[in-house]
Parts: structure tokens; C-alpha cells; sequence
């Protein structure tokens, strides 16, 4: 039991290290015009990443997440406009289950 235990533990270890991200080797350094997306342009992108994966899904030209970033502050940035998209459907949905239901 204890072997078995053991065995599905390493499997999980596994298979969660297979998901981690590798580095970003595009960081700090320009796109073509060479620019290097910081804090705003994450906190945009991050705010219309909804819309921008869907259009991501029938172009190729067009991805969620800017490669060509400063590093840090593009994260927080992004990850402050996906809260912004995300906490407003939170309250309402909220709202809604509270007086509704």
C-alpha cells in the first residue's frame, strides 16, 4: 500500500513539473519594431485577453500573451487586467445568487 502510495506521488510530481513553464527567452528583448511591452501594456492585454483568445483561435497573428516583455512588471500587469475582467462577473454573479435565489 505504501509502495503504491509512493508510486502515484512521484507520478504527480511528474506530471505537475511537465506543466511548468519554461523560460521566456524573448524576454527584455524588442519585437520588430523594437519594443518591449512593460506594466501598461500587460494590464491592457491582461483586461481583453477574453477577446483575444477568441480571435487567437481563426488567426495566427495574434496571441494572448506578449513574449516580447520586460518580465516582472508585464505579469503583474496582466495579472492586475485579468482581475479587473474577472472580479466584476464575481459581484454580479454574487448579486444575483444572494437576491435571487
Amino acid at each position: 500500500m505504501r509502495t503504491m502510495l509512493l508510486f502515484f506521488l512521484i507520478i504527480g510530481i511528474l506530471l505537475l513539473a511537465g506543466c511548468a513553464a519554461g523560460p521566456n527567452i524573448a524576454k527584455n528583448t524588442g519585437n520588430e519594431d523594437g519594443n518591449v511591452a512593460g506594466f501598461w501594456q500587460g494590464l491592457w492585454h491582461g483586461i481583453i485577453a477574453s477577446i483575444t483568445f477568441w480571435v487567437s483561435l481563426f488567426t495566427d497573428d495574434v496571441s494572448i500573451y506578449e513574449a516580447h516583455n520586460n518580465g516582472g512588471w508585464y505579469n503583474f500587469g496582466f495579472l492586475w487586467g485579468m482581475g479587473i475582467l474577472i472580479t466584476p462577473n464575481i459581484r454580479v454573479s454574487n448579486f444575483f445568487i444572494r437576491h435571487f435565489h
